[in-house]
């Protein structure tokens, strides 16, 4: 039996706007995870007519907030990092999620085979693939998912 990416994805996901603050989006993603009951880690960004235009992840905030060239420093166990991170935040909040998120996206089709959505995770290191039908995001697959899914039919 062929299982595709139609029989794996959610079809019900938050979405984030471009122009948000970052400190808005985190409130976003608070309450994602309060409604899913799970921690979530990233989330797509859309337009008014919910246009795909990018993805922020907790990795893209990371960055935002790690000081970029903290390696020119040293070790970070080397560097008197007090009053750093409440600073890096601070400036953070204000940003918008357009300034830093990910516009390089790797989509997949909802009629993609599961085998080649697992390579594409595994190789390209993503947790997620926005699920697209003639050009309109229609579901999410996320990597959990995938694996719940392989979990239920290795123990049938």
């Amino acid at each position: 039996m062929d299982i595709t990416a139609r029989e794996v994805m959610a079809t019900r996901f938050s979405t984030l706007s471009p122009r948000m603050t970052i400190g808005e989006a985190c409130r976003v993603f608070q309450k994602a995870g309060e409604e899913h009951q799970q921690i979530v880690f990233g989330m797509v960004v859309t337009d008014q007519a919910g246009q795909l235009l990018g993805m922020l992840s907790m990795y893209d905030i990371l960055l935002l907030i790690r000081p970029k060239h903290i390696h020119i420093w040293g070790e970070i166990k080397d560097v008197d990092v007090s009053g750093i991170l409440d600073a890096a935040l601070t400036r953070a909040r204000s940003m918008l999620v357009s300034d830093i998120m990910t516009t390089d996206l790797l989509t997949i089709t909802p009629d993609m085979h599961l085998l080649r959505i697992i390579d594409i995770m595994i190789k390209k290191h993503v947790r997620r693939l926005p699920v697209l039908e003639d050009g309109k995001m229609v579901g999410m697959v996320y990597l959990s998912q995938v694996f719940q899914h392989l979990l239920e039919r290795g123990s049938e």
